[in-house]
């Protein structure tokens, strides 16, 4: 515990470091006490040319909100939490369901993601657990008492037409399918996720405390084989944003100001029952986000779990790029949903549409450097800032993920090097994304390979 003190005491010297650097560099602190010359800008660029440079100057504080929930969550909590603690015996947790769902497309992956699941559950400690997996084709999984497979017949439709994942899920929920008691639990994973001891420890401590229907925690991607090291890197920004806007939401308000993730979902069966995922077309493509705001608005808590759960990143960049293209479009669809009141989405809309006029905000790295504008010192403190913890979230990421007990200094400095080098691609793939999402088709689910192919030598 000390040792992890430590640490997040290091990191907050480094962070705030950082951040006082960048700002030096960046021109938004002047330390020699000269002043920038700048050009008229009315004169140089018209006023056409100087409301719309101004305008995009604007936009970048539309990630105030986040950038703020991503400072404080990385410095207000311990950042290196070490190794959770059960607070209570895990025979007296209530029955818990761990819930994965798939199209089928990838049985052995399935199978050998829940044997280990199944196993590390038992290692544990845990006895009233259960592994359902929920899938559109058979994947004949072994026989076991703790094993159930659901089928979701091909007939099967909603009150209200939801697709893909929410039709899925709604089907469990159907009184002629579902086994488990209003006081269960259900933990959501997908199909690649695996889980760890510490996780299984939170999700005990967070079921036994009780004190809120909803939970979620860490996921990291760098773990075991690396397929791409890529996307892998860039989604070190994920991590990042879990320990830093997830924790700071569920820990300091209990609510999903700005949404949460589909995967390591804890729920409690009767909430969830009287949420429910059939939602619709519009709650059906970025399902967790609709569910979390349609919960929110109905008056049920969430908190965070401790405890780390292991997926993989996107194999590939086109899926990489799929799947943010997938995000935007169904968040789009939960943020204009009239559904959900919109007192209730605030934030998650500042959110998205931060992330729908990035081409626009970014498109100021560029002009800042060949067609400058004075701007108010305060302004210039506030984009310095967003560039700069933005920035870091790569590296907390990468320390995160590459611990540097596990891979020594040379290999951690050159992971940092490496996420901070995919900065400008994950740049360009964002806003190929976000235009693509803006302008294609809505109701879509495209479905990411996330099965390894192991090759066979003779």
């Amino acid at each position: 515990m000390l040792r992890g003190r430590v640490q997040h005491l290091l990191h907050c010297i480094f962070f705030i470091s950082f951040i006082f650097l960048f700002l030096v560099y960046a021109g938004a602190i002047n330390l020699d006490e000269k002043e920038k010359q700048f050009p008229d800008p009315w004169e140089a660029y018209g006023i056409y040319g100087t409301i719309t440079l101004y305008v995009l100057r604007l936009l970048t504080l539309l990630t105030i909100p986040q950038v703020l929930c991503n400072f404080a969550g990385l410095t207000f909590f311990n950042a290196f939490p070490g190794k959770v603690k059960l607070k209570g015996s895990p025979l007296l947790a209530p029955f818990i369901c761990i819930r994965v769902v798939t199209r089928g497309g990838f049985p052995k992956l399935v199978r050998n993601n829940v044997t280990r699941n199944m196993n590390l559950c038992i290692d544990v400690g845990m006895e009233n657990f259960m592994i359902e997996v929920v899938t559109d084709k058979a994947i004949n999984l072994p026989n076991d008492r703790r094993v159930r497979e659901v089928v979701v017949p091909p007939d099967y439709q909603t009150k209200t037409g939801a697709l893909f994942k929410s039709r899925a899920l709604q089907y469990c929920l159907e009184d002629s399918v579902n086994t488990l008691a209003d006081n269960d639990w259900v933990v959501h994973l997908d199909e690649e996720t695996l889980l760890t001891e510490n996780s299984v420890r939170g999700i005990l401590n967070f079921v036994l405390d009780g004190q809120h229907q909803f939970g979620q925690g860490l996921i990291t991607y760098a773990n075991e084989e690396i397929v791409n090291w890529l996307t892998t890197l860039a989604d070190s920004f994920r991590v990042a944003d879990d320990m830093g806007k997830l924790r700071l939401q569920f820990y300091l308000f209990h609510r999903p100001l700005f949404g949460w993730k589909g995967s390591y979902v804890v729920a409690q069966v009767s909430a969830e029952k009287k949420v429910s995922f059939d939602n619709g077309l519009d709650g059906s493509v970025a399902e967790d986000c609709y569910f979390a705001m349609k919960a929110y608005s109905e008056g049920y808590s969430f908190n965070f779990v401790e405890g780390e759960m292991w997926e993989k990143s996107p194999f590939t960049l086109w899926d990489f790029i799929q799947q943010r293209k997938r995000w935007i479009q169904g968040i789009l669809l939960v943020v204009h949903c009239k559904k959900i009141p919109f007192l209730f989405k605030v934030f998650l809309a500042i959110s998205c549409y931060s992330w729908v006029t990035l081409p626009l905000s970014t498109s100021n790295v560029v002009l800042a450097a060949f067609c400058p504008i004075p701007c108010p010192h305060a302004l210039d403190l506030i984009c310095g800032f967003t560039g700069a913890v933005n920035i870091y979230m790569y590296i907390f990421g990468v320390m995160k993920s590459f611990p540097i007990h596990r891979f020594g200094p040379l290999k951690f400095i050159l992971f940092i090097s490496g996420a901070l080098a995919t900065i400008p691609l994950n740049v360009v793939i964002e806003n190929v994304a976000v235009i693509w999402g803006v302008l294609g088709k809505k109701h879509k689910f495209y479905i990411v390979n996330k099965e390894i192919k192991i090759p066979v030598t003779v």
